[in-house]
């Protein structure tokens, strides 16, 4: 038996010296010192040693398991040791070499469009809310004094869900929510993505982005409406910039208009910027619909307001002097590093 346990240990240790894969150590002590191995089944013919010599024999046993798994570990530790030797070799940094530059990215035209607008209503005192894109019909246009069948719906050309549920087409539905809250007075922004049925081309998008906003307070009149978007004006595009007021008819606010401003490029003598009329229009705004305050709760006896709605787009159109809203989502880097 002792013959053959050295045998056995004999022939481990030339298998593991000679070895010279980590994969092949793993093959070995399962050859070996596995359930099947060699030195398992002289465990198991234990049965035939004379009971007086089996602590004997278990001993020398365990003294050549012992035996192979140092020899084993050494040798794995060598191997492991080498391979990480290499590896560092080879991820070896010359510091010597140049650094690479690092491409930092930066904010989307949209994003700082609608930073600086958002950061002069802050100013003046307005709250910036937010809400869900998909929405209720009622809220997109019931609640809007845009009923069932009335044409300003089909204008829209809206994406439906259901016969109930829609893409929003105006962030005015947050106006609703808000107005609903019953938290009066009001003084808010709600800008956001939107979405109509419209080919892609240089002016249009099925998805683009508004930013909504509206006042409600006791004695707010239209003086209150075009002296806010005349310092809007002022604050976004310059000093010296000019507005003027046109009638024009939305379902939700009466009276309503359209909003212009000078051409900051040429100051109103005009020029190609504004296709030589002098004027561009800007925004729609106009005093909110008594049948609206109704609707969500608001008595139009006590309380007045003014709302107004403008494309973000059209902002960063307009300031930043680019031609085509495309532009804006083609992601073409040479178009976006200028910003």
């Amino acid at each position: 038996m002792k013959e053959k346990l050295e045998k056995i240990v004999s022939d481990a240790l030339e298998q593991i010296n000679t070895s010279e894969k980590l994969d092949k150590l793993n093959d070995i002590k399962t050859a070996f010192l596995g359930k099947k191995g060699e030195l398992t089944a002289v465990l198991k013919g234990m049965k035939d040693v004379a009971p007086e010599d089996r602590p004997k024999v278990g001993q020398m046993v365990n003294d050549a398991r012992q035996k192979i798994e140092e020899v084993l570990d050494e040798k794995r530790i060598s191997f492991e040791r080498a391979l990480r030797e290499e590896k560092m070799k080879s991820e070896t940094i010359d510091v010597t070499l140049p650094g690479r530059k690092l491409r930092r990215g930066h904010l989307h035209p949209n994003t700082i469009a609608l930073e600086e607008v958002e950061k002069i209503f802050v100013g003046m005192g307005y709250e910036v809310v937010s809400g869900p894109e998909i929405e209720y019909d009622y809220y997109n246009f019931e609640a809007l004094n845009i009923p069932e069948g009335h044409p300003a719906k089909d204008e829209q050309d809206t994406f439906y869900i259901n016969d109930k549920i829609l893409l929003r087409t105006q962030t005015s539905s947050v106006q609703v929510h808000m107005m609903e809250q019953g938290k009066l007075p009001i003084r808010m922004i709600s800008p956001g993505r939107v979405f109509r049925s419209d080919d892609v081309d240089a002016t249009h998008s099925p998805s683009f982005h508004q930013i909504e906003g509206m006042v409600i307070d006791k004695n707010i009149t239209f003086a209150d409406l075009k002296g806010t978007l005349e310092l809007f004006a002022r604050k976004l595009f310059g000093a010296d910039t000019k507005v003027k007021f046109r009638p024009h008819h939305f379902p939700f606010t009466e009276p309503s208009a359209e909003m212009d401003v000078s051409c900051f490029k040429c100051g109103g003598k005009g020029c190609r910027f504004c296709k030589g009329e002098g004027w561009i229009e800007i925004l729609g705004c106009g005093m909110v619909h008594p049948h609206v305050f109704e609707m969500s709760g608001i008595d139009p006896n006590e309380y007045t307001g003014f709302a107004f709605g403008v494309g973000l787009e059209r902002i960063a159109l307009l300031k930043y002097e680019i031609d085509d809203m495309r532009l804006l989502y083609e992601n073409d880097i040479r178009f976006l590093n200028q910003f």
